[in-house]
């Protein structure tokens, strides 16, 4: 008997060899369903490409790329449990009753298909301006919960193009507050200081130039997904064993015992977020400090425990709520291998200098762009890539005498381009959402096609 996950692949496969997608994307979205393999193997495949291209490209030894790849493969462990700790505590706070009653309302909104695909795009985007992790969580919740709100009232919307219009709002993250490049550049002891300066936010978030191109992303992308849209008829709902959610968090009435008294203390609760609201009047007012991953856990795990009956409650919808924490684990190291062998043996600065060899002042920003929209599929880490391009790209706009702020947000726009076509990202927002990258990939890459037209020319002429 095929299971229920193998039964959903199916009628979306079928839904689009029907021509259920419209003209525009179904060719797409076929492909990446009959040939997009499990995110876990993309990682192993660009590994083994990585490999290649370091011996091919860069001359390195396969004893140097695989000294390489091991010396890499457990460096990015402590961001590995960051990310999964933004997940789970996430999807905890995202379950609160508070919460959720705040997630109908918003919900709510969607009286139409059209304002469906369009409020699940751009209420993630805009979070995405202030911080990446809450984008992602924000997504796949906003998803799911649309996707149910419409089914119970009988709006059709496609599950699989509303959790790819969810994953969409990461398109614009590098361009906001939590951008990497723009907050490392801004640093007053950065590792490029004395070559370009610190670079303010006024020069790179705030400037003219990134604001329009942010601007024309959120204002056309809506318009896109609705083109992809298929007929009311032929949509594919989100199948009844994906419906998951608070509901499915333990009510077993436990006896009247001391255990239990002690398991449902509602004070517990408030002194660990007591204390840690200290610590964050602490890091903010006190010592003047910003957002971090760090922090955002924090926060995160401070508004869940405030917002539940008692730690085991808390627990509950942990449990309920824990998918994809293992890929993210799973995956990190070997994206950490891979940037390995991208430092380690040289590869990541032959491809970004071969870029800079055929560009201008003018168009370096734009080849910033496509050097690391190529390298963040290796590198999907905007702080790791910049520590590996940077150097290349700040040389070359000294040399051509380009604008150095121009040049870093171009390998900033690039990082987050190509994750339209990079699936680890979306990783968090599959995990809520419960379906496979090659679910979303399709409607992503016309996507990438799109916004990749409006970076090009933002950064080329405005």
């Amino acid at each position: 008997m095929e299971s229920k996950d193998t039964a959903f692949a199916k009628n979306v496969t079928v839904s689009a060899g029907n021509r259920a997608i419209s003209a525009l994307a179904r060719p797409l979205v076929l492909l990446m369903q009959r040939f997009m393999p499990d995110a876990f193997i993309f990682a192993i495949l660009l590994t083994i490409l990585t490999f290649a291209l370091s011996i091919a490209l860069a001359g390195a030894s396969v004893h140097d790329a695989v000294d390489a790849w091991g010396d890499g493969f457990w460096k990015l462990q402590t961001f590995a449990a960051q990310m999964a700790m933004i997940l789970l505590t996430g999807l905890v706070l995202a379950q609160t009753p508070l919460i959720q009653r705040g997630i109908a309302a918003v919900v709510e909104l969607a009286s139409s298909p059209s304002r469906a695909y369009a409020l699940v795009f751009l209420i993630p985007a805009v979070a995405g301006l202030f911080s990446w992790g809450f984008c992602l969580i924000v997504g796949g919740v906003m998803a799911r919960e649309t996707a149910l709100s419409c089914q119970r009232r009988g709006i059709p919307v496609h599950y699989p193009l509303i959790v790819a219009a969810a994953y969409a709002g990461f398109i614009v993250w590098h361009q906001g507050l939590s951008g990497s490049v723009p907050l490392k550049i801004a640093e007053t002891n950065h590792f490029l200081v004395e070559q370009m300066g610190v670079v303010p936010f006024s020069e790179t978030v705030f400037a003219f130039q990134n604001v329009m191109i942010a601007l024309a992303v959120l204002a056309t992308v809506p318009f896109v997904i609705l083109l992809m849209r298929p007929s009311a008829s032929e949509c594919v709902s989100m199948p009844q064993d994906l419906q998951v959610g608070a509901q499915k968090a333990s009510k077993e009435v436990q006896p009247k015992t001391l255990a239990a008294t002690l398991n449902n203390a509602r004070v517990f609760n408030l002194v660990i977020a007591a204390a840690a609201l200290g610590y964050l009047f602490l890091h903010f007012v006190e010592r003047g400090g910003g957002i971090n991953t760090n922090i955002m856990n924090l926060i995160f795990l401070t508004l869940g425990l405030l917002l539940t009956r008692s730690p085991v409650h808390y627990m509950d919808l942990a449990l309920a709520e824990g998918r994809g924490v293992a890929a993210i684990i799973l995956q990190f190291p070997f994206y950490a291998g891979i940037m390995g062998i991208m430092t380690g043996t040289g590869l990541a600065t032959v491809l970004a200098a071969w870029f800079v060899s055929f560009a201008t002042a003018e168009t370096l920003p734009f080849w910033s762009m496509i050097s690391g929209g190529v390298i963040n599929l290796f590198v999907p880490s905007g702080g790791g890539q910049w520590a590996v391009q940077g150097p290349v790209m700040i040389e070359a706009a000294k040399t051509l005498g380009a604008d150095m702020p121009r040049v870093a947000m171009g390998v900033a726009i690039g990082d987050q381009w190509t994750n339209m076509l990079q699936p680890f990202w979306a990783i968090p927002v599959l995990a809520i959402a419960g379906l496979k990258a090659r679910d979303i990939m399709g409607y992503t890459t016309v996507l990438f096609v799109w916004t990749g037209l409006i970076f090009g020319l933002g950064l080329i002429y405005l």
